[in-house]
């Protein structure tokens, strides 16, 4: 059987499950001598936020930058290839549009991350990315 895995797209937000589902893109990127991106996507506030929206899209920038490194840390010490992309916007959105642009195979990411309302929405990101995704998606609990 052909080997159709070469791309593999990771979103990420720091939390554990999505650690978890980097360590299980790792395993399938290992056995399929495939690359991983990994992609974080800062959503836009409401207007009323304006004054705080620079502060808070550097501090999500650099938060970001931290969890990445030590994601590319993690696939290097397995002989695996990652890279990151921090975008703005809808993260469903994001995820969606760098999958294909990118040419993605697989998407694998976090049933549940750490959203600002995940208390009503727990998994909604994963949730929509599953149902609108033309590329398969590998949930991880």
């Amino acid at each position: 059987m052909e080997n159709k895995i070469k791309r593999i797209i990771v979103p990420m937000d720091g939390s554990k499950t999505s650690f978890r589902a980097l360590a299980e893109a790792i395993e399938v990127a290992r056995a399929c001598h495939a690359t991983i991106l990994g992609i974080h996507s800062i959503p836009f506030l409401p207007a009323d936020f304006m004054p705080s929206v620079v502060p808070y899209k550097i501090y999500q920038k650099k938060e970001a930058g931290k969890f990445f490194e030590d994601a590319k840390n993690r696939s290097a010490k397995l002989g695996i290839l990652f890279s990151y992309a921090i975008t703005y916007g809808s993260p469903v959105e994001q995820i969606l549009a760098i999958a294909k642009k990118k040419k993605a195979d697989l998407i694998v990411m976090g049933a549940r991350g750490k959203g600002r309302v995940s208390e009503l929405f727990l998994g909604s990101v994963s949730n929509a990315v599953l149902h609108k995704s033309s590329v398969p998606v590998l949930l991880v609990k």
